[in-house]
């Protein structure tokens, strides 16, 4: 029934399964050229690769960009306190925060957020191997500039900015990864 039923061989037929869903959604042949195959896939792939720029940008000014913060000064303890290889843990910049000191050397302070980059498991400082070791899935920083050695964490321990004013030490702020050591 292609005719729509109106010619004298149709007339009184029932229409077929086919037949019946054409008449049901009838398709409409001049809208057919409104948009070709290729610029709707010339528009996907132009959008596509808007999209992949717009967020590649951000991905690298947010990567660029160093992430010193600042923070309020607070007194952390003193000199004398803490002897080497001691560690001293501390909530900075905000109660929620924990974070750790340690004496590496005399004269050489460290201070980290406690925090694992992998999943935010608590890592504690083993002497020993000057390391500072996550529990939770093995990993592994370095103990003097919160670089990953081993295990699943993406980032380095974000590192505290340290003051040393008579005799006494103080978090000053996030530091950046590329400031020196403390």
């Amino acid at each position: 029934m292609s005719c729509g039923g109106n010619c004298e061989n149709c007339k009184g037929k029932e229409p077929t399964p086919e037949e019946k869903w054409r008449e049901d959604f009838p398709v409409e042949w001049a809208a057919d050229n409104y948009v070709t195959r290729r610029d709707f896939t010339r528009f996907l792939i132009l959008t596509s690769g808007a999209t992949f720029l717009g967020n590649g940008y951000f991905v690298a000014k947010n990567a660029l960009t160093p992430r010193a913060e600042s923070g309020p000064t607070v007194k952390i303890a003193t000199l004398t306190e803490l002897p080497i290889g001691g560690v001293k843990l501390f909530r900075y910049p905000t109660e929620a925060d924990p974070a750790m000191l340690i004496r590496l050397a005399e004269n050489r302070f460290v201070a980290f957020r406690q925090r694992c980059t992998h999943l935010s498991c608590p890592v504690h400082f083993n002497v020993e191997k000057t390391q500072l070791d996550c529990p939770c899935h093995n990993g592994t920083f370095d103990a003097r500039t919160g670089r990953v050695l081993g295990g699943p964490p993406p980032r380095p321990l974000p590192r505290i900015a340290l003051k040393l004013e008579n005799g006494e030490i103080f978090a000053a702020g996030l530091a950046s990864s590329d400031e020196a050591e403390g």
